[in-house]
């Protein structure tokens, strides 16, 4: 008898579990006007071009001017190419005063185009941030 009265407490605790974990979704999913799972990608996005960014500042200790991503890719500052992700694009300037790499939102779901994102930048100044 007490197993039943047990399992009975353990199915009605884990409604009650199930039914809050759903009220807090429903209303936590908006952040700031922003959809979590796009505040996610856009952390990953500045990672990206923090990484980028790490890799400009040793490419220049080495050569004395900034490179392009091909230029970090073979000089080993980059291992592979970083040309994007999770709907955003990366672009890059690059000269011996400077560079710029450039995340623009360039959504290729109908779920993505939904999403309105910052586009993010970072530059010789290796301050990463959002601009409109």
């Amino acid at each position: 008898m007490k197993a039943i009265g047990g399992l009975v407490g353990l199915v009605v605790t884990l409604g009650i579990g199930m039914y809050i974990y759903s009220t807090y979704l429903k209303q936590a999913t908006p952040v700031g006007g922003v959809v979590a799972t796009q505040s996610i990608s856009t952390t990953r996005v500045e990672m990206d071009l923090s990484t980028i960014a790490g890799a400009e500042r040793s490419y220049y200790a080495q050569n004395g001017s900034y490179g392009t991503m091909d230029q970090l890719v073979s000089g080993g500052e980059l291992s592979t190419a970083v040309n994007g992700r999770d709907g955003y694009t990366y672009s890059m300037d690059a000269s011996t005063a400077g560079f710029t790499v450039t995340a623009k939102w360039a959504p290729a779901t109908a779920e993505q185009q939904a999403l309105h994102a910052p586009t993010i930048i970072v530059d010789q100044t290796y301050q990463v941030r959002q601009v409109q």
